[in-house]
This record gives structure tokens, C-alpha cells and sequence, in this order.
């Protein structure tokens, strides 16, 4: 009875939550030989004119906002999706971990009781991360010190630049980084594999609960809503079985990936701002290779970022500008081509 009631107060906070369905998830999958790749979906209501970055070790970085924002120097390269040219939203460094922001409703950041810190743009908070740790641990450590308070202006499209972050890396280690009420709420676990939207991340775990006692071989809940599709992945993710070769295992967070995804154009008289997926990335971690598949677009391609010198002596920042959804497909190191990197959202 307790833990039913605890799924109806998670319900209904989801129900208020819901009003705005811009949505994304993001799986972690560990397969059978040790090797961890991630899979997630960006669902938007519009084209979010994404581009792929290459960005070098030992870039200049400042948080975007002004004189008092945080700087630093890039311990590591990149390469990451971004959106609006405003923000890096999804990617991985050169030495594996991996990055992926994603909407959330109820993220209140408390800058005004920050205030005396160095700050930091939202759409910098994944590249910071990227560009200064190696490990999810590192990271944990690092941000809970709060070296920043970020700053979430109204993005481009009027709405608001909420957003929590999920970072994994190659021990399959996991972590989801919450602001809550103005405060860091941080999940740190191997098992957090998964993650949506709202309602926040332990109310998440509340609803996926109540299901996983229903048993996924019963019923599972079937809308699009963030609560839904979280309880979806996180069956399909246990149930898939853990494959020892990489193609199958790649195969397999291809196909959970695209099976959570929001068909195109849907639409719902009750449900007015269901967002759709617009394209989709696997990371292999393992292997260092970052995928990327919009739905605009028939193939698929990746990076190895291996080839694309991210820590060489002088390096400069790269872009490939994906205006159109051009077809692409295999290995596409070689049609980046140099370009200055965006501002953050300010």
C-alpha cells in the first residue's frame, strides 16, 4: 500500500509536470565482453540545428556570461552535438567519458543565493564536465564542489533551459546531476542507466518501482510521457540480453534507442506539445567511436575520435555542419573543417 501511494504522489507530480513534453532518453548498456555504450534520443519540438563539434584539448574556455564567469583551459578534446549553436548538449572526450543533457522541467538552479561565484552558462555544463574530468568519479567529486553557480537564460525559442546531465564512462560507473530546489542533487550509481525527464530523477525510480512488480512480461505503460518511457528502457535494458561481440552489442542500443523514440509528426489533441525524436547518438565507449543518426536522414555515420587528433600540438576547432541533414554515412573525421566555436547561451 505505502509503495502504491508513493507511485500516485509520483504520478501526480508527473501530471503537472507534463503540461510541456519536450523529452529525451538516454540508456547505458554494459554488454557481455565489459564494453559500455551509451544510447540516447533528442526529442524536440522544432529542428534544433545541431551540429557535430570537434573541440581540441587545451582550448580557452569561460563560462559565457560575464567578467565574473568561471574560465578554464580544456584538459581534454571532444566532440559533441550541440544545439541552437547555443550550447553542447550530448559527446565524448578522448578518453571516454561521456556526456548527455537533457530537458527537465523542475530544475531550479538558485543562482540568487549563489551569488559571489564564478558562473557558468547551462549551455556550457556539459562541456565543462567533458573538458575537465576523465571518470564519472572525478566528475562527481569535482562538481559537487560547486565551482560554478550556472545560469539558465530563456533559450532561443523562449523557453526555459532546464536541464539535468547523465555522465558515464568506460567501467560503466553513472551519474545523474540534478539542481533541485537550488541544490545539487546528485545520483551516482552503476545502476542508473537510465534516464528521461520529469519528474525528477528519484521520483523516477519511485514509478519505475511500482512496474518492475508488475513485471515488464505483464504490462508495461505505453505513452510517450517521460515516466512511461523510462519505465520502457529500463525493462528493455534488462531484458536485452548482454552481447559478447561489439557489433551485436552496438546493434542492440542502436535498436533499444530507437524503439524509446517518439515517432515523427505525432500528435495528440490532449497532448499538444509531445516532441518528437529528431535524431539520435550512440557512444562506444569502449571503442571511442561516436554515432549519430538524425531521422531526417537514411544512414548513419560516426567519428573515431582517434583520428581526429583532439589532443594535437595546436589544434583548432572543428565543426561539421549538418544544415539539411545531408546524407552521410561511415567515417566522417575528414569532412570536418575548421570553424570558430559558438557562443554559450547568455
Amino acid at each position: 500500500m505505502l509503495r502504491r501511494s508513493a507511485f500516485i504522489v509520483a504520478s501526480l507530480a508527473l501530471g503537472l509536470a507534463a503540461a510541456r513534453s519536450d523529452a529525451c532518453t538516454r540508456i547505458l548498456y554494459g554488454s557481455g565482453a565489459g564494453n559500455q555504450i551509451v544510447g540516447r534520443t533528442l526529442d524536440w519540438m522544432e529542428d534544433t540545428g545541431t551540429h557535430l563539434w570537434a573541440f581540441p584539448k587545451g582550448m580557452q574556455r569561460d563560462g559565457g556570461i560575464d567578467s565574473g564567469s568561471i574560465k578554464w583551459a580544456s584538459r581534454y578534446g571532444s566532440v559533441v552535438a550541440s544545439i541552437y549553436d547555443i550550447g553542447s548538449v550530448d559527446g565524448m572526450n578522448e578518453v571516454g567519458l561521456v556526456g548527455n543533457m537533457l530537458y527537465l522541467a523542475e530544475a531550479n538552479y538558485g543562482t540568487e543565493a549563489k551569488v559571489g561565484k564564478a558562473t557558468l552558462s547551462i549551455g556550457a555544463w556539459l562541456q565543462y564536465a567533458l573538458d575537465n574530468y576523465a571518470t564519472v568519479a572525478e566528475a562527481v567529486k569535482g562538481l559537487q564542489a560547486e565551482p560554478f553557480r550556472l545560469v539558465a537564460p530563456k533559450m532561443p525559442t523562449g523557453d526555459a533551459a532546464g536541464a539535468h546531465l547523465a555522465l558515464a564512462d568506460a567501467s560503466g560507473d553513472s551519474a545523474i546531476f540534478e539542481y533541485v530546489d537550488g541544490k545539487l542533487v546528485v545520483h551516482h550509481g552503476r545502476d542508473h542507466t537510465v534516464m528521461t525527464n520529469s519528474p525528477t530523477f528519484d521520483k523516477q525510480l519511485t514509478i519505475n518501482s511500482y512496474w518492475d512488480e508488475i513485471g515488464g512480461g505483464a504490462m508495461l505503460p505505453g505513452t510517450y510521457r517521460a515516466a512511461d518511457r523510462f519505465v520502457r528502457a529500463t525493462y528493455n535494458l534488462k531484458s536485452a540480453p548482454k552481447a559478447t561481440d561489439s557489433r551485436t552489442a552496438l546493434a542492440s542500443v542502436f535498436s533499444m534507442t530507437r524503439n524509446i523514440s517518439v515517432p515523427l509528426g505525432i500528435a495528440d489533441p490532449r497532448h499538444p506539445n509531445i516532441a518528437t525524436t529528431i535524431w539520435r547518438t550512440v557512444s562506444d565507449i569502449t571503442a571511442r567511436r561516436y554515432y549519430y543518426e538524425s531521422v531526417f536522414s537514411p544512414s548513419v555515420f560516426w567519428v573515431d575520435l582517434a583520428k581526429m587528433n583532439l589532443s594535437a600540438q595546436g589544434a583548432k576547432p572543428r565543426k561539421l555542419d549538418l544544415k539539411g541533414a545531408p546524407i552521410l554515412s561511415g567515417e566522417v573525421s575528414d569532412k570536418f573543417a575548421e570553424a570558430a566555436p559558438f557562443a554559450w547561451l547568455h
